[in-house]
């Protein structure tokens, strides 16, 4: 590993950056928390990457069991993107 907390990588795994602001900047959104929740995980919204309701499926926590489970972001920590639930 990069020594980096395990939110912050998931954060830039996501193409996501770590800001000090409670709000992102343009074009980014903000995307959950990194840095010890002491920071806002921003994604560049005109990069291609999916975002779960986008690509139609829906974000379920992770004690919900998906019948087919899909590529999507999720703002929820370890929530995941299903077509079928």
């Amino acid at each position: 590993g990069l020594g980096l907390p395990r939110d912050t990588l998931r954060c830039l795994e996501y193409h996501g950056y770590c800001f000090h602001l409670k709000s992102c900047p343009e074009p980014f959104a903000a995307f959950g928390t990194c840095y010890r929740r002491r920071r806002t995980c921003c994604v560049d919204m005109t990069s291609n990457f999916h975002i779960c309701q986008d690509e139609g499926g829906h974000c379920v926590p992770p004690e919900i069991r998906c019948l087919q489970e899909q590529e999507g972001l999720c703002p929820r920590r370890g929530w995941k993107c299903c077509t079928e639930v």
